[in-house]
């Protein structure tokens, strides 16, 4: 495991390679977009200088890290001689599925390939290749060189060896990596999505508003960020899209998106991404709670 192929420069992808590259492997980064390897390697360095200021990590440090860092924009390029590869695409099934049908035909027969899925069935993606055995799941948390946990998922092929690698791989990371099976939302989205959607159920209903909800949570629960406040980090329509399939997968109607989520998505308001969610993230705004009523 000298060599880790990311393909996906985007937030994840890019914290993926960060943290690969910090722990001296040399890592090949993949995207179709040269604009989104520059942005992804600008991030890289941002999140390595704040370390730097921290005193967490030297100068030296830093410099090593980038130049353990290849771009490509070619994915039969980037994946040469890798002995790992971490699909950290976009969470779309179609999209998935297209990349592995790829990598199974360009990588050597012995490269073990991973998903960064944080929903979709292992299961599923490796069926459609020439080794369900060297298929798992590794769901990194964001941000990726700070949180601590892998949810290291294996499919219904995946092997002992495999998942024995991917783990002792993730401790050399500085990780907790946690086994779990192969099923909709493993476990961290299983628990985390129906809750932000019944925060989102009870803003819809008019139980109380966005600082109400997420400030019962924050200092009721002693969550460092309110449900609210988090699905505008992680992106509306990823809730939405991961909330589908634990309702496709499961077929209980507790699952639903609330209809002011979608609504939301539907609008283009996706929280963070975007400028808008529950939250105004415009620059004159900074995190404000948007004043418009969200009652049903």
């Amino acid at each position: 495991m000298k060599k880790i192929a990311v393909i996906g420069a985007g937030t994840m992808g890019n914290g993926i390679a960060h943290t690969f590259a910090q722990f001296g492997y040399r890592v090949q980064l993949i995207d179709v977009s040269k604009e989104a390897l520059k942005k992804g390697l600008a991030t890289i360095g941002k999140n390595l200088d704040r370390m730097v200021a921290k005193e967490k990590i030297s100068q030296s440090d830093k410099q090593k890290t980038i130049s353990n860092i290849q771009t490509f924009t070619s994915i039969k390029e980037g994946v040469k001689n890798a002995g790992l590869v971490i699909e950290a695409a976009s969470e779309n099934s179609d999209l998935k599925l297209k990349i592995f049908k790829e990598l199974d035909q360009v990588c050597n027969a012995e490269t073990i390939l991973a998903t960064n899925t944080s929903s979709i069935s292992i299961t599923k993606i490796a069926a459609i290749t020439s080794r369900p055995e060297k298929i798992i799941g590794m769901h990194f948390m964001n941000p990726v060189p700070i949180m601590k946990l892998v949810e290291v998922i294996k499919g219904y092929s995946t092997s002992e060896e495999v998942t024995k690698t991917i783990m002792d791989l993730s401790k050399k990371l500085n990780k907790v990596p946690v086994e779990v099976n192969d099923y909709p939302g493993f476990v961290a989205n299983r628990i985390l999505m129906p809750m932000l959607n019944e925060a989102i159920h009870a803003l819809h209903e008019g139980v109380a508003g966005v600082y109400e909800i997420d400030t019962v949570m924050k200092l009721g629960m002693a969550h460092p960020m309110g449900p609210l406040q988090l699905a505008d980090f992680i992106g509306l329509d990823v809730c939405v899209s991961i909330l589908n399939v634990l309702y496709d997968g499961f077929g209980n109607p507790k699952y639903a998106p609330c209809p002011l989520l979608v609504n939301m998505v539907t609008a283009g308001k996706l929280g963070v991404k975007s400028g808008e969610g529950f939250y105004d993230y415009s620059e004159s705004r900074k995190g404000e709670i948007i004043s418009k009523q969200f009652l049903s």
